[in-house]
């Protein structure tokens, strides 16, 4: 899984880099590890924002924190910043030997979608391939992420026309549509 930062579009649609929340690092990595995902990426190009990351991650791993909340050290050690898409499907193809496929996340539904349970069949019926779901942040992912992506999966639907949940809150539902039990 990847969370986004950039390029994703602001409430005017202009492409912006979002800023890396703690509760992002925190929140997605114990989602990651909880659905037993491999990796759980913060996609950001911001030199300062991926020191943040990794100092945070350095703390539960190594330092004080790693003794004070194991549980906590374990959801960290899936977590990884990389500063592009590019580099983060790169990283997945080096360690297992096949290009991802990629599965693209956002709250507007598209004709091309994939159901949930469709996903689930293909991620099923092939153990060995590697999928990696999009997240975006801000207003969401540019366009032309939708359009290299191999896949788009269905939006969440509430019960009204109101559908904006925020994406740790997206993610703990799409990954237990997919994976829970």
């Amino acid at each position: 899984m990847a969370l986004i930062h950039f390029p994703v579009y602001d409430k005017h649609k202009d492409v912006v880099a979002t800023s890396v929340t703690n509760l992002d690092i925190h929140d997605m990595a114990r989602l990651t590890r909880t659905f037993g995902l491999a990796r759980y990426y913060i996609v950001t190009p911001v030199a300062e924002q991926i020191k943040l990351v990794e100092k945070v991650r350095e703390h539960w791993l190594t330092g004080w924190g790693s003794t004070y909340n194991p549980k906590r050290k374990m959801a960290l050690e899936t977590l990884q910043c990389e500063e592009s898409l590019e580099s983060t499907i790169a990283d997945i193809e080096s360690r297992t030997g096949r290009r991802p496929t990629v599965v693209v996340t956002g709250a507007s539904g598209r004709p091309n979608s994939v159901t949930f349970a469709g996903l689930k069949e293909l991620i099923e019926a092939d153990p060995g391939q590697p999928f990696l779901l999009l997240l975006g942040t801000g207003w969401g992912l540019i366009e032309q992420v939708f359009n290299k992506s191999d896949l788009v999966l269905e939006p969440i639907r509430g019960r009204g026309d109101y559908n904006h949940l925020s994406v740790r809150s997206a993610a703990s539902i799409m990954l237990d549509r997919l994976f829970g039990r």
